[in-house]
């Protein structure tokens, strides 16, 4: 009798870890959101995705069913408090960080990027940040705590440059503290309207050469992506993002990326598969550009 064949439980479900320069961080958090809860079943959903679509790159040229990819144990939520669970964040990134691995952290809500950009601002020291979301995030606190998911670009600010794309919704003290602190913001009208490439050169042109990039998924019209805790309508389309990324990383050296705040629903899979392949779109780009 034949040994049954069995499908590794990780990223692409091919198993193959030896040699792995990337490392994907689950964080299955989402304590402080306030309106749809559910991000914490955001990691599982994408790579249960990922093992189940194909892996060669139409666009790129590029097959990655067997790049290898270390998929970690996803982190125990810590309950004492958001700033507690960012700090094992941060804890845990920096020790792939220390073992040279390129790390990919799965939300679970926004707060999460901060410890994520903490460890990279401490391991890299220079760095700069691309922020593609539907809201500004730029409370300095939100319902009580500096760690709230409203609270991602103020922190990313907080460590360094940052531009912000697809922005669509913010309060009015955000939109003062955009103009007082000259914050690049390409608008998601702006992008939608655009013809050209004018509106990628605007959104990394304050970038330095070490970017870091959180994407949240709400940055995504909800019509394409509705499995988000706060979706806004008017957003960017799947090659709105992509094309992006592919223009960032022909100029400037990424160092890290996340994708936070899939919140998956029943029976409806297709946000979940858009979360995977926009991942594997954009490790077949840095694979391709000779990063990895």
């Amino acid at each position: 009798m034949s040994k049954p064949t069995t499908v590794p439980y990780g990223f692409l479900g091919n198993g193959i870890t030896q040699g792995a320069k990337v490392a994907l961080l689950s964080v299955p958090y989402d304590s402080t959101t306030s309106y749809r809860a559910g991000s914490r079943h955001g990691p599982a959903a994408i790579i249960e995705a990922s093992r189940n679509m194909e892996t060669f790159d139409e666009t790129l040229g590029v097959d990655l069913g067997n790049f290898p990819v270390l998929t970690l144990e996803p982190l125990e939520p810590v309950m004492t408090g958001p700033e507690a669970m960012i700090e094992t964040v941060e804890a845990a990134v920096k020790e792939q960080l220390e073992d040279g691995k390129f790390v990919i952290t799965l939300g679970g809500e926004h707060s999460i990027t901060a410890g994520c950009a903490r460890a990279y601002k401490n391991h890299f020291n220079d760095i700069t940040f691309l922020h593609l979301d539907a809201h500004a995030d730029l409370r300095d606190e939100y319902e009580g705590t500096p760690y709230s998911h409203a609270c991602a670009g103020m922190r990313l600010h907080d460590l360094g440059h940052i531009s912000e794309v697809g922005i669509r919704s913010l309060s009015y003290e955000e939109s003062l503290f955009i103009k007082q602190k000259n914050i690049n913001i390409v608008w998601a009208r702006e992008i939608i309207a655009s013809k050209d490439k004018e509106w990628m050169e605007k959104a990394i042109s304050s970038l330095g050469n070490n970017v870091y990039v959180t994407i949240d998924l709400d940055v995504f019209d909800p019509a394409i992506m509705p499995a988000t805790g706060t979706p806004e309508p008017g957003g960017l389309l799947y090659h709105h993002v992509t094309d992006l990324l592919e223009f960032l990383v022909k100029s400037r050296n990424v160092i890290g990326f996340d994708i936070m705040e899939l919140a998956p629903i029943g029976g409806l899979v297709a946000p979940d598969f858009l979360a995977a392949r926009l991942i594997l779109r954009f490790i077949g780009l840095l694979h391709k550009s000779g990063k990895f």
